[in-house]
């Protein structure tokens, strides 16, 4: 398979801790129900899975808002309960009640009936990453994505989505070695799937650990951590063109455990809105540093700037993290909490010899389908324009 050149690879810099002339931008569920677009080609494909199994259609909504925006990357368009539903679970989509399953996954039996399942019933997704990538011409990079395997858990044991995640937590507390089954079985679906999305074209890939944050402390170390973990040791590190495919991974809520969140063999880590991007650029910067001491803890091996950077894994990059409901408010507000955002991570990383800490500008979760679009106008242009000057300062 061969693709066309790529014309913008300012967001694969970014992902790998290069110096970029601006701070790249995207946006979660940049291709959704705020695009009136978008909706005209749903209701033309009659449903939401209609539109997410055709490959015209899904190639079709992925590319709008490339033609509204000068977005940095396109992602995708899918849904992460794709796997479960191969799995034989009977995923549907109601108008106005989110994703259901027909069965769900809460016992001894219904565990034992779960395994990794035919790639083959996902070969819908793997055309439409070859199709996308096609129809791209190199404009922006593709993201391929998935759940992680704790968020896709909660859709299966709950049965849909969840305000108390009753279900899921009883299994995990009551049958943590059904639980841990479910999970293990589900990262290594999740690694095949986006092995199979980057051997399609998709040129760099994200987790969504959209409901890590639900689960107390130690129990996220064992029940998502450790499976999100799981899945990275198994991807691909190369896509069909031979290039690095960066690994973004990120959990809704998951501010917490940044510290701990370093340690993953991924990219870049995303964050939500209630985490600042300064305070936690110090901690991928501090967990790099000693990551690259000659003795560890020892004071006197502290490497000065720029020591030992080459031979060193950069910083991890970061995602986000502006809260979603600032695309509500006024321009002139929206671009004041774009520039607040840019300002708190701090000046840009502008050192082209070797690699640093770097930001991908997006949202802290997912663009509300109630969002103006011509309010995401004034958010990508102020990213671009605002994100300039910090490097000419």
């Amino acid at each position: 398979m061969t693709f066309a050149p790529l014309k913008n690879d300012t967001f694969l810099r970014a992902c790998l801790g290069q110096a970029t002339e601006h701070t790249p931008v995207w946006l979660m569920r940049q291709a959704g129900r705020y695009l009136p677009e978008y909706c005209a080609t749903r209701a033309r494909a009659g449903s939401f899975m209609g539109l997410a199994t055709n490959v015209d259609y899904a190639t079709e909504v992925t590319l709008q808002p490339l033609e509204r925006y000068p977005l940095d990357a396109s992602i995708l368009f899918s849904d992460i309960l794709t796997v479960p539903d191969a799995m034989g679970l009977g995923l549907s989509f109601q108008q106005g009640e989110g994703p259901k399953f027909e069965k769900v996954v809460r016992d001894e039996a219904a565990v034992a009936q779960l395994a990794v399942p035919d790639m083959d019933k996902l070969r819908y997704v793997f055309d439409a990453v070859t199709s996308i990538r096609k129809a791209l011409n190199g404009r922006v990079p593709l993201i391929g994505f998935s759940g992680s395997p704790w968020t896709l858990a909660c859709y299966m044991v709950e049965g849909g989505g969840s305000q108390d995640y009753r279900h899921v937590k009883t299994l995990m507390y009551a049958r943590p070695d059904l639980m841990h089954r479910v999970l293990a079985i589900n990262a290594d679906a999740v690694a095949q799937y986006l092995n199979l999305q980057i051997d399609a074209g998709a040129q760099a890939v994200m987790v969504f650990d959209s409901w890590g944050g639900v689960l107390a402390d130690g129990a996220f170390q064992d029940f998502s951590l450790a499976y999100t973990r799981r899945v990275l040791g198994q991807l691909k590190r190369t896509g069909v063109d031979g290039a690095v495919v960066p690994r973004i991974v990120f959990t809704k809520g998951g501010g917490l455990w940044l510290p701990e969140m370093t340690g993953l063999d991924c990219d870049v880590l995303g964050l939500d809105w209630t985490m600042n991007l300064g305070a936690a650029r110090r901690i991928v910067i501090d967990a790099a540093q000693k990551a690259s001491e000659p003795n560890a803890g020892s004071a006197a091996s502290t490497p000065t700037e720029g020591q030992d950077l080459p031979q060193s894994r950069p910083p991890k990059a970061l995602q986000g993290n502006i809260d979603p409901n600032v695309l509500f408010a006024p321009p002139e507000a929206i671009r004041t909490e774009v520039r607040r955002v840019l300002d708190s991570f701090g000046r840009p990383h502008t050192y082209t010899a070797v690699p640093g800490s770097t930001h991908i500008f997006n949202l802290g979760h997912g663009i509300s389908q109630f969002t103006p679009p011509e309010h995401v106008t004034h958010l990508v242009d102020e990213v671009h324009t605002h994100s300039r000057r910090l490097r000419a300062a």
